[in-house]
């Protein structure tokens, strides 16, 4: 093994290692100060254009400055989610086994593979790195907002690229998101005289049913479908086994396609409770465009991505989206291992992505 990764089969040693060291640091979310530390102490010897900027558990690594090339953001989370796993991070055959293999520490080891072995020929572009803290829980705790704010430089970037995991397609936009509890009111009584009382939990059956025949709503964005969904996610009410419930929520998750606000995400959900419940409003996070036309992204779609599709899902180009970046998702993980139980990873994934993302960023160095 070459410590910077030099011949093919050296540089795929050194992605493999540099991965596996990436999942032996645990990293909940909510736990990220020591890898956060652990890629700072990394980072210490590599030739970047100023040194990182930490804030809270998340580090910004200005790699390359230009006066005139494209201003490039790679982004990626360093929490994993809690899962099960049968033994430690571990290499077998073409797989990586470890939390938060495929979600998104495949991502973060080309990040710091970037860092690490940047080629001469990136200088004549404006790089910049962030690993970032918390994503996986809620909206309003990610860190990446609180670096977007702090560092307002970021807002003027041409392009940010998420490396989520994709199987190295590239996958544009975002649907938004949000979660509404709708709660339902009644009158405790004696479940032996009913008619005393009013059952909260009955009064929840017309959305139910509405639920369940309630069809996805299809959506074109710049020629990729998306849909529309909303599904009750949670439930929760009652008092005792012998007592008319007063009270019963549901927790409502309503996915909106690109160019959707917020706001009329909103409406479609209060059309759909039809005053039937109160709603309270939590985790509000913004759909993002898929911008499948931008000249850096049909850069990065012509770099060798193994095929273009939409986001049926959220993710933080939607962060950048709302300061008027255009964002998109690339990364070597395997979407379909994300949050598993021993969750793993194709090595053979993290080398082609590799050579797709140096690709890319080699071709806008030398076009600009």
């Amino acid at each position: 093994m070459t410590t910077q990764g030099g011949h093919d089969e050296d540089r795929a040693e050194w992605l493999s290692r540099l991965l596996l060291w990436l999942c032996e640091i645990p990293s909940p979310t909510g736990e990220e100060s020591a890898l956060c530390g652990a890629v700072a102490e990394r980072l210490q010897g590599a030739r970047l254009a100023e040194p990182p900027r930490r804030h809270g558990d998340s580090l910004v690594v200005p790699v390359t400055r230009s006066s005139g090339g494209p201003k490039i953001v790679l982004a990626g989370h360093l929490d994993v989610v809690r899962t099960a796993h049968d033994g430690p991070p571990r290499i077998e055959g073409d797989r990586l086994y470890g939390p938060g293999a495929s979600d998104m520490k495949s991502g973060l080891a080309l990040m710091l593979d970037v860092a690490l072995n940047a080629p001469v020929d990136l200088d004549r572009l404006d790089l910049t790195l962030v690993f970032y803290a918390r994503e996986e829980g809620p909206f309003q705790d990610n860190e990446l907002g609180l670096v977007l704010q702090r560092e307002p430089d970021l807002a003027s970037v041409d392009l940010a690229v998420c490396l989520e995991p994709s199987d190295n397609r590239l996958s544009l936009g975002a649907s938004g998101s949000l979660h509404a509890a709708v709660t339902f009111r009644g009158r405790t009584a004696h479940s032996a005289r009913p008619w005393q009382g009013e059952n909260a939990i009955h009064k929840a059956g017309g959305l139910l049913t509405a639920l369940s025949a309630l069809a996805p709503r299809e959506v074109v964005v710049d020629g990729l479908l998306y849909r529309s969904v909303t599904s009750a996610t949670l439930a929760q009410g009652g008092r005792g086994r012998n007592v008319i419930p007063d009270e019963f929520s549901l927790n409502l998750n309503h996915r909106f396609p690109p160019g959707t606000s917020i706001e009329e995400a909103q409406r479609d959900v209060e059309a759909l409770v039809g005053g039937r419940g109160d709603i309270a409003w939590m985790d509000l996070s913004p759909s993002a465009l898929p911008h499948a036309s931008h000249p850096l992204v049909v850069r990065l779609r012509d770099a060798g991505v193994t095929a273009v599709e939409p986001k049926q899902a959220w993710t933080d180009v939607a962060r950048f989206a709302a300061l008027g970046v255009p964002a998109v998702n690339f990364g070597p993980g395997v979407n379909e291992q994300a949050h598993q139980r021993n969750e793993w990873t194709s090595l053979a994934h993290l080398v082609e992505g590799r050579h797709i993302l140096r690709r890319w960023l080699s071709g806008l160095a030398l076009r600009g």
